[in-house]
């Protein structure tokens, strides 16, 4: 489509109700020709105004408030008279939450969204579709972000001229935070996953990387990971959606086309399943599904948004047909994670190097050395496109995995306040351990390696763990916490407190302190230590004289050698390397 027709449709979409008496709802990025995108007072605004020109099918409300004191604003869009969560639940009506600038700068969710339900609300688009569903609308998730305002925000993409930023006025990253919730605005964003529980959650972003002519990608999930019906939902789901644009003169892809290699197209692509710290990740934890929807940020902002309008009218359409089947299946889901107990579970996933090749729509290219990086870089010719037959990588099979406790998790009375913070903010249940208890029948685990990370990553440091659970009796304080695994949350209870699960609490840096040594024997002392045992005790003898033939590089460590006896003195600290939390086979 060329541009000239694209702003022709895109002017068509808006001019039936552009004189109406009313409230204008016209966008900057309308009134400028899909060159400009507005301030934030411009979404309050329309919040408002939508409201008003529709007062039976919007209602404008505030879901929270960010760090810099703005108020965070939603639109619940319905023809069906349902505007709240009660009411919508009453009614048994689907809820699909579409967000838009949870990176600010990639702000195409908001121009798009409003225009799309303009469209809906007036019935020129997915006609009768919102008597069957409820649209929770959030144009701008990172709202302080969307104010750091300014052109070359976004090097990487074309138009607008003016656009947020990336991150919070905290410098977090959003699509970071769906399991830590360290932001304010994830705090309030979950809440309102908890009131509203959107059976479909649409997150609208921009990619970055190469240039190619290939439009827009969709990443849905459940597919790789969730549950098993539900990942046959969400196939189906991805299908559709990608006909529906492809039929719409997209030229859409059903994965997201990041390389390989960096910057080098040969290496073609590779398919997987996001971790939970992202939306779209985050999603089949609950038993729901995550459209992630990623426009090529070297489209025009036109091209762009219409690309966005349509997916939001296809996804409008798509729940208004299928929404009652998906809570059906949702509903079952949920009933099967409450018996998850002692069964496998995968806590990652990553893509085999089974490939298939395919046909990629890009453009001729170079890869030749630069004079300014000193390194082989890529240079594409838009004015020729081109096939690129590379290889696919998309058979995603899990990774780690674990076996659920059979009766849930403890968290000892020390992290209870924090953690039960945490869990609260997931919806997730648990319950208070009113009395103390000695010696229970637990599992602990102890790390036999750590790896911290060497630089921070959103404000923590992240830390990898080997060691396995074992049986270990344990006391138990009275305020202790008991996560049962028997929930519709169980997978999300999973992901947060298992120690090797890519984004659980653990793996966040939250219990670093447990894994640093704070008591330590001098050298002098240690050397002593050994002596004694090495007389006293052949067994301890053998062992290290076995560890010194076998082990070079403890062999060469001294420090190596003297925590050798360290370790087997009663003076060492047995909670050193204790993860805190404990699990159960048993309810308590």
């Amino acid at each position: 489509m060329t541009q000239a027709r694209l702003f022709a449709v895109l002017l068509t979409c808006v001019s039936a109700t552009s004189f109406a008496a009313g409230p204008d709802l016209e966008t900057t990025a309308q009134k400028s020709g899909f060159k400009r995108t507005g301030h934030y007072n411009e979404v309050i605004r329309l919040c408002a105004d939508f409201a008003k020109a529709y007062p039976d099918a919007v209602r404008c409300f505030e879901f929270g408030k960010s760090p810099q004191g703005r108020p965070m604003m939603a639109l619940a869009v319905s023809r069906s008279g349902a505007l709240s969560a009660t009411a919508a639940h009453e009614r048994d009506l689907p809820v699909m939450l579409v967000q838009g600038g949870i990176h600010a700068g990639e702000i195409d969710g908001k121009d798009a969204g409003f225009l799309a339900l303009r469209e809906a609300l007036d019935g020129r688009a997915a006609k009768g579709s919102l008597d069957k569903q409820v649209i929770v609308f959030v144009p701008v998730f990172n709202v302080d972000g969307h104010e750091r305002f300014k052109a070359w925000n976004r090097p990487n993409q074309r138009g607008p001229e003016e656009m947020g930023w990336r991150t919070t006025a905290q410098n977090l990253n959003l699509n970071r935070d769906y399991m830590k919730a360290d932001a304010p605005e994830m705090q309030a964003m979950l809440a309102l996953m908890n009131e509203w529980d959107p059976l479909v959650l649409a997150d609208l972003h921009v990619t970055d990387g190469a240039k190619f002519e290939h439009d827009i990608s969709i990443n849905i999930e459940p597919l790789y990971s969730g549950d098993g019906e539900l990942r046959k939902a969400g196939l189906a789901l991805r299908t559709d959606l990608v006909g529906m644009l492809a039929r719409q003169g997209s030229l859409p892809l059903p994965f997201y086309p990041s390389f390989v290699v960096y910057d080098d197209p040969a290496s073609g692509f590779e398919d997987n399943s996001a971790a939970p710290r992202f939306s779209h990740g985050y999603m089949p934890l609950r038993n729901r599904f995550g459209v992630l929807v990623e426009t090529h940020s070297w489209k025009d902002y036109p091209t762009r948004v219409q690309g966005t309008r349509n997916t939001i009218v296809d996804l409008l359409e798509l729940v208004a047909a299928h929404g009652k089947q998906w809570l059906t299946l949702a509903d079952a889901a949920d009933q099967r994670a409450t018996q998850l107990g002692g069964s496998s579970l995968p806590l990652s996933y990553k893509a085999t190097d089974k490939s298939r090749i395919v046909e990629f729509r890009g453009y001729a290219y170079t890869r030749t050395p630069s004079e300014i990086s000193g390194t082989l870089m890529t240079r594409y010719d838009e004015s020729k496109p081109a096939i690129w037959k590379i290889p696919l990588r998309d058979d995603v099979q899990p990774d780690i995995r674990v076996d659920a406790p059979k009766g849930g998790y403890i968290v000892p009375s020390a992290h209870a306040e924090w953690v039960g913070a945490k869990l609260a903010l997931h919806g997730i249940a648990y319950r208070t351990i009113a009395s103390a208890q000695s010696s229970a029948s637990v599992q602990t685990f102890r790390a036999s390696k750590t790896k911290f990370d060497a630089n921070p990553f959103e404000n923590h440091q992240r830390v990898g763990f080997e060691g396995e659970w074992k049986d270990e009796p344990m006391d138990i304080a009275a305020g202790a916490l008991f996560v049962p695994i028997s929930q519709p949350r169980a997978r999300l209870v999973v992901a947060l407190l298992e120690p090797k699960a890519p984004d659980s609490l653990a793996a966040w840096g939250e219990f670093n302190a447990a894994f640093e040594q704070k008591e330590y024997m001098e050298m002098y002392v240690a050397e002593e230590v050994a002596r004694d045992m090495l007389e006293q005790d052949p067994a301890v003898a053998a062992e290290f004289n076995r560890k010194l033939d076998s082990d070079p590089e403890f062999a060469r460590d001294p420090f190596a050698r003297l925590a050798f006896f360290a370790r087997r003195h009663e003076s060492w600290d047995d909670r050193f390397n204790l993860y805190p939390v404990m699990r159960s086979a048993k309810a308590f």
